[in-house]
Formats: C-alpha cells, sequence, structure tokens
C-alpha cells in the first residue's frame, strides 16, 4: 500500500477500495525546494493538500512587508479549503515549504465531485471546521490574555514539534515578537541548555 493509499484509507475508512483508488489516481505529487511557493497571495486555493515530508508554512506580509506567521504543517497533516470564501476568493496569505518538501494535491473540485455523498468526507469537513475554530479562539486567548513569556509556553504545551523543529524566528512571528525578544525570554525561563531549534530563513 502506497503512502498516499494509505492515508486515505486512515482518512475514509468507510470508503469503498475503489473510490480510494479513484481518488489516488487524481492525486499529483509535487516537491517543493525550501522557500518555495505553494499558494502565493493573491491567488485561489483550489488543491487539497497532503504533506508527505517536510514543513509548509503558512505566513502573511504586512503594510510595511513584515511577515507574520499564521500556521504550520508538518508531515502526516492535511490542509484544504474549508470553507467557500477560502475557496473562491483569492487568499490573502502564502504557503511555502519551510523546508525541502513532498505534497500529494487532489483538486478539490476532483474531492468534491468524488466524495458528495460519502459520510466520512461530511465528517471530515465538520471536524476541518471544528479545528479552524479552536485554534481561532485558542489563540485569540493568547493575544489578548496572555504575556508573551505565557504565550511560549503555551505554545511549547501544544506545540512541542514546533519549539523543537521550527527555527526561532517563525516561532516568534507566530508569537507576534522579535526572535531577539524570544531569544531573551528563553534565557530567562532557563530553556536554553534544552537546545536551540534550527537556524534558518
Amino acid at each position: 500500500m502506497s503512502w498516499m493509499e494509505h492515508r486515505l484509507l486512515q482518512m475514509l475508512p468507510r470508503a469503498s477500495a475503489a473510490l480510494r483508488r479513484q481518488l489516488v489516481a487524481r492525486v499529483q505529487s509535487v516537491t517543493l525546494d525550501k522557500g518555495q511557493l505553494l499558494l502565493p497571495a493573491g491567488t485561489r486555493w483550489q488543491h487539497l493538500w497532503w504533506v508527505e515530508q517536510g514543513a509548509l508554512r503558512l505566513y502573511y506580509l504586512d503594510r510595511q512587508g513584515a511577515e507574520a506567521n499564521k500556521n504550520f504543517m508538518l508531515e502526516g497533516q492535511c490542509l484544504w479549503p474549508v470553507t467557500p470564501r477560502l475557496r473562491d476568493e483569492p487568499a490573502d496569505f502564502f504557503i511555502a515549504a519551510l523546508e525541502p518538501t513532498r505534497v500529494h494535491a487532489l483538486a478539490m473540485a476532483d474531492a468534491q465531485a468524488v466524495l458528495a455523498d460519502e459520510p466520512d468526507w461530511v465528517a471530515l469537513q465538520l471536524q476541518a471546521l471544528q479545528q479552524l475554530l479552536d485554534e481561532k479562539l485558542w489563540r485569540e486567548h493568547l493575544f489578548l490574555q496572555c504575556t508573551p513569556a505565557q504565550r511560549y509556553l503555551a505554545l511549547r504545551a501544544a506545540r512541542p514539534q514546533w519549539c523543537q523543529r521550527l527555527p526561532l524566528r517563525h516561532q516568534a512571528a507566530w508569537l507576534g515578537i522579535t526572535d531577539v525578544s524570544l531569544s531573551r525570554l528563553r534565557k530567562r525561563l532557563g530553556l536554553l541548555d534544552e537546545g536551540k531549534p534550527p537556524a534558518g530563513p
């Protein structure tokens, strides 16, 4: 069983093998270099993507050109435009490879056509919307009610893989602080001895 077939079996356990094979036949593999864009801002998000290897970064650019990280996707994770607005309007953020990355892409039109009547697909969409709302509420709480130190400790607890793997400047951009401030914060919390995440753009 291929990696893609295994992922589809996990996501759609009640779907027939024939249907999963139909989806696999429509999936295209995409290999990205570090920093390469998967979705430029201003274009429509029309695909469902599975990350087989590497990491993706979702980020905004403000009016001064400064980056603000929205989210990160690591191996095994899946992302797609779960709302009509995300599918139908140009994206106002970028998706890029944080490191050499391999993803598998399925056009949303194909997914919706093949899976429209599948109960697992309906459940997945509901789950994705719930996760999106939970993530939004959690981040609002962190930014409105927590200090930078509290935000960082909450991030370490909720996303330990990010803190172990992502360069500090990207963690800092997600936290809404500078990488210098994050380094000082880590020192104050006595966390420098545990090892530094990889450096890099």
